[in-house]
């Protein structure tokens, strides 16, 4: 879409309609004269006739637009057929499945192995928590019994 100032049309139909309502106020004051100047009935002539080749352009583009809607449908009317045999539409959905099997595959097992490494780590921490627990429990009952022994002094 151009700007407006690249429309010299778009820009001299803008022009005449601000030209007419100008006119048209000062008709109203000059109402209970009767008279309008020689060069205002110029002016708005000439901006009816911007007016009305406003009208024929924009009446121009509106049917180039619609002459070309009309081709594209025609064209896209007399587009490629679509064969729709069972043969080809049972080919296409095994391939199908079998992609959307191999896809899943892949997810199952990167999820088995993730799984997997979790739980090992799991199984590691578990094991190091139990060595020290025990670890622990042992020597408690040494310092339990250094404990009475330092009692009994």
């Amino acid at each position: 879409m151009k700007l407006l100032s690249s429309h010299p049309l778009i820009r001299s139909t803008i022009f005449a309609a601000a030209l007419l309502a100008g006119l048209a106020a000062c008709q109203k004051n000059d109402a209970s004269a009767g008279q309008t100047t020689p060069k205002l009935d110029d002016i708005a002539q000439q901006a009816s006739q911007k007016l009305d080749q406003a009208a024929s352009y924009v009446g121009a583009q509106v049917d180039a637009a619609k002459a070309t809607a009309q081709q594209n449908l025609g064209a896209a009317a007399s587009g490629p057929t679509i064969n729709l045999s069972p043969s080809d539409l049972a080919s296409q959905a095994q391939a199908n499945l079998q992609g959307a099997a191999s896809a899943t595959n892949a997810a199952v097992n990167k999820a088995v192995g993730s799984t997997g490494a979790g739980l090992e780590s799991a199984g590691r921490k578990l094991q190091q928590w139990s060595s020290e627990a025990s670890t622990n429990s042992q020597s408690a009952p040494s310092d339990a019994g250094d404990a009475q022994k330092q009692m009994d002094k």
